[in-house]
């Protein structure tokens, strides 16, 4: 998985978590909306200052939105 996508992937978590909108994500991060969504579908890649406004609107570490995911193991 490219870095962008985990990216995507932790955003949206974090988001949907929150149950926010895209545009309460981009209001709180000072970012427009149609910008948070390219993130997010992973058609951009965001510079390093704009991962941690995002995580500061979070309230998390810039680290939390570049973890990858740990595969489940099946059975």
């Amino acid at each position: 998985m490219e870095i962008e996508e985990v990216i995507a992937t932790n955003i949206r978590r974090l988001r949907n978590a929150r149950k926010w909108t895209q545009e309460a994500l981009a209001e709180k991060a000072q970012l427009s909306s149609r910008y948070v969504g390219a993130i997010e579908r992973a058609n951009v890649s965001a510079r390093v200052s704009i991962i941690g406004r995002i995580a500061d609107a979070f309230g998390v570490e810039p680290a939390e939105l570049l973890k990858r995911s740990k595969p489940k193991i099946r059975g």
